[in-house]
């Protein structure tokens, strides 16, 4: 007969005793942390389908749930299972190949939606990060904050109504402005207006407008538009797109009584022996660096000229209030001028 080692049994004893405690451990348990994070995920890819939904809705289009469920980055049987939760909820109707949202669904996604743009602006106006991050970034973070912490979040922001898009941000009570504009590819020759929204999705057209370097708040002429191409003419440079990427381009059209400064440049295109006079800085130039360029003395009514050229040209110091200011040619496109 063999006599169990008391000292064998008492290891064993603590060894799952800790177990069980690592396991079942309130909060931090691997039980609560596998739990909360199966609950964390459904909630995440609710809130992805209902933003989803949601823009689509926005735009006119009909809802498909196979479309739907393509554009999104989950498996289809994870997607199924959320999509049949939430019509259970009343988030949703599902009916056959089609999808639309509730009345709690579509006031639930404008709060999606509310936080998502907020972020944008956020980081736009209190970060350094590049405007090809703002929509990524946001998409992780809108997850993450309480109706509460959106609100402080706006106060912070000083309310805005657009983010650094022109999309429209959602107030607290769900208001949602409209975006005064038709797309460039609708408009005809010798119209007149101003950029008030670029769409940042599909991503691969939006980085082509940026790889353009066409801004925001900018005023515009267009020059001609066929089935191949959309050519338009701002802040002194031409510029030729296709009708797929000028359609995500919305335009203030302008009335005849509206004045265009025609001779209106971009301060990147001032040449060694030209002087010129600040206009003003484009709306494309946000939080820190604006403040930046303002304190330097680029400010309307200022005389510049170049004052120094680099090897390659760029960058090029500028002289303004008796100053040199060193500027890339990224930087100064942001500055609007008038040669003398």
């Amino acid at each position: 007969m063999s006599i169990s080692n008391p000292i064998v049994n008492l290891v064993v004893f603590v060894l799952l005793v800790a177990l069980l405690f690592f396991l079942f451990r309130p909060v931090k348990g691997w039980v609560w942390i596998i739990r909360n994070s199966i609950k964390t995920n459904q909630k995440i890819i609710t809130e992805d389908i209902l933003k989803q939904m949601y823009t689509l809705e926005t735009m006119g289009e009909s809802i498909f749930k196979e479309e739907l469920m393509n554009g999104l980055k989950y498996r289809n049987g994870v997607l199924e299972d959320v999509m049949d939760a939430m019509a259970v909820s009343g988030l949703i109707a599902l009916e056959g190949k089609e999808m639309s949202l509730l009345p709690m669904g579509r006031e639930y996604a404008i709060k999606i939606v509310r936080v998502h743009r907020l972020w944008e602006k956020y980081l736009a106006e209190k970060t350094g990060f590049d405007k090809t991050e703002w929509h990524p970034r946001a998409e992780k973070m809108e997850h993450q904050l309480s109706y509460e912490e959106t609100n402080v979040l706006a106060t912070k922001l000083g309310n805005p109504i657009y983010d650094p898009h022109g999309d429209p941000i959602p107030s607290h009570l769900g208001e949602v402005t409209d975006i005064d504009g038709k797309h460039l590819v609708d408009l005809e020759a010798d119209t007149v207006g101003k950029i008030v929204h670029i769409e940042d999705e599909p991503a691969v057209i939006y980085h082509q407008i940026l790889a353009e370097n066409i801004h925001i708040g900018s005023h515009i002429r267009v020059v001609e538009n066929n089935e191949k191409r959309v050519v338009f003419y701002s802040e002194g440079e031409e510029f030729i797109l296709a009708p797929e990427v000028a359609r995500n381009l919305t335009i203030e059209v302008f009335t005849e009584d509206v004045y265009i400064e025609e001779d209106a440049v971009r301060l990147s295109a001032l040449k060694s022996g030209e002087s010129a006079e600040i206009l003003g800085i484009s709306k494309e130039c946000r939080g820190e660096s604006r403040r930046r360029l303002l304190d330097l003395g680029f400010v309307k009514g200022a005389s510049i000229h170049i004052g120094l050229e680099s090897p390659l040209r760029n960058p090029k110091a500028y002289i303004v209030k008796g100053s040199a200011i060193a500027l890339r040619d990224d930087q100064a496109a942001k500055v609007l001028i008038k040669r003398k």
